[in-house]
């Protein structure tokens, strides 16, 4: 996955955004936005009046039983993400008293705000209800699994079909034949309960075999270990099941650079693992510095920190000084 070798003009790039190689924010903290948010559900954030900043970085402290897996559900994050913010924490064995960073702070999709924005390369979705009675535009976003090697989560715009609860789960041929090569050979059917991987709620979409839904093993969420599925943590899944109506506009991207910059005037950067996991090569960092340099007038740009945050690409938000 990689960009044009020359400098894009802005509408140029930002025709590329659409097809999800790439996402371009404009970041502000509305600090007002921020404060009022806080008697907002899990997840659930207002709409910034200028740019496209929601939520902020924290830390909390683990306990004796904690795991970082617990934490980080707990805080409406994934693995990938909560691994990525915490590199020298151990997944199993935090520590009582040790101090976990939240990475709780998101640049919105550079899509159009309606519906489901589903960005893979973040392992993240983002959800746009419409207002209600004079409602405050909101967002919610919530960590996703997302299909492994050989199974992408296929990218595009679809839309809800069905809602399902209590779905019943019929193993795909693969699986079938894969567990029958091992010797053990699944039911035709997984009747609803504790053994559905798809757990308690199921959303169709329109791409044949797709859906959005719960699973019975949370662990796995912020990860790339499904078939192409989008999985959901129960309790997420649960929260959005009876409010997405039928026909909701579901919009599936790959986008794994963000820039943004903030109030302050400086620029950000975010890089995340590309899905195809092809290293960020020269043309990307051109046309990465050329942005930059087009907001921040010439030789703003530091060459060097860029690379290094694409080279990483772990997730973090990042101030280019």
């Amino acid at each position: 996955m990689t960009l044009t070798a020359h400098l894009l003009p802005f509408q140029q790039f930002k025709h590329r955004l659409a097809s999800g190689v790439v996402a371009l924010s404009t970041w502000l903290i509305a600090t007002g936005a921020l404060a009022s948010e806080t008697e907002l559900p899990k997840g659930h954030f207002l709409l910034p009046e200028a740019g496209n900043m929601i939520g902020q970085v924290y830390t909390v402290t683990a306990s004796d039983e904690d795991t970082l897996l617990d934490i980080a559900r707990e805080h409406n994050v994934g693995y990938e993400e909560i691994r990525m913010a915490n590199p020298d924490v151990s997944i199993w064995v935090p520590g009582e008293g040790t101090e976990v960073t939240i990475p709780s702070q998101f640049i919105l999709p550079d899509e159009p705000r309606t519906g489901i924005v589903i960005n893979v390369a973040e392992l993240r979705l983002y959800y746009y209800p419409e207002p209600e009675n004079g409602e405050a535009p909101r967002v919610e976003t919530y960590p996703i699994g997302i299909g492994r090697d050989a199974y992408n989560t296929p990218l595009g715009i679809t839309e809800t079909t069905m809602r399902l609860e209590n779905p019943a789960w019929y193993p795909p041929a693969s699986i079938r034949r894969e567990a029958a090569e091992r010797g053990d050979p699944p039911p035709a059917v997984v009747p609803p309960g504790p053994d559905n991987p798809l757990g308690q709620y199921a959303i169709l979409l329109d791409i044949p075999g797709y859906l959005i839904h719960g699973t019975n093993q949370p662990d796995g969420i912020g990860m790339r270990a499904s078939r192409g599925c989008i999985r959901m943590h129960p309790e997420d899944i649960e929260s959005v099941f009876w409010r997405v109506p039928v026909g909701t506009q579901v919009n599936i991207i790959d986008a794994p650079i963000k820039l943004g910059w903030g109030a302050e005037g400086n620029a950000y950067i975010q890089a995340f693992t590309a899905t195809d996991e092809q290293a960020f090569g020269m043309e990307t960092l051109l046309n990465v510095v050329g942005l930059i340099e087009e907001h921040e007038g010439e030789g703003r740009a530091n060459y060097e920190q860029v690379s290094r945050v694409l080279e990483e690409a772990n997730g973090q938000v990042v101030p280019l000084s």
